[in-house]
């Protein structure tokens, strides 16, 4: 099988980024975006779904968060799609339940090439510190439009809001390897149209 490994690199004028996404990794990553619990939630997803990654992004934090975050999304979808290549043989589904203190994650996966995300958090919980609940969705709603999936996330319940976000990030990396991977019994699409 070939090696489903893919860089994209993308420059405005609000950010600089380059990423190299290996698909059948062991976890292994060099993440470097400006902004440390996102760094941290990053590396979750890869050690989570066993993606070596490694991110360098330099984005005008200085404005804010929500440039860096919205489009290290953006190239992440994208160098996902482009390490899937034409997506044959892949299982396409992904699900996975993770729990994390008092929270409980759950985040479906279908690689369609149909982007949509379904993204449900608590109503209660009040939206704190700068990566926050709200600012996290904008990179989910960019990775699934850029990396062709329809993402389902639900916070079935939680407290803090810090587990809430590392939760779906634990969540979303096993999800995802369980999408991504090769089924021999696929024989090309998971699909009965034939094409994804």
């Amino acid at each position: 099988m070939a090696k489903r490994i893919a860089t994209v690199e993308r420059q405005t004028a609000e950010t600089q980024i380059q990423i190299t996404l290996h698909l059948d990794g062991k976890g292994e990553n060099q993440i470097t975006t400006g902004i440390p619990f996102f760094d941290h939630m990053l590396t979750l997803f890869c050690v989570h779904g066993f993606f070596d990654l490694d991110v360098k992004a330099k984005g005008d934090l200085e404005v804010d968060l929500h440039h860096t975050v919205e489009d290290v999304g953006l190239v992440l979808g994208e160098v996902l799609s482009r390490a899937l290549g034409d997506r044959k043989g892949i299982r396409r589904y992904g699900h996975a339940v993770t729990p994390m203190d008092e929270t409980l994650t759950a985040v479906s996966i279908d690689l369609s090439n149909r982007p949509f995300l379904v993204y449900h958090v608590p109503a209660d919980v009040k939206a704190s510190g700068a990566f926050n609940l709200p600012l996290a969705g904008e990179f989910f709603r960019a990775f699934a439009n850029k990396g062709g999936l329809n993402l389902h996330i639900n916070i079935q319940y939680g407290e803090n809001e810090h587990h809430m976000i590392e939760s779906v990030f634990k969540a979303l990396g096993r999800a995802l390897q369980q999408a991504v991977t090769v089924d021999n019994r696929v024989a090309a699409y998971r699909s009965s149209k034939g094409v994804l």
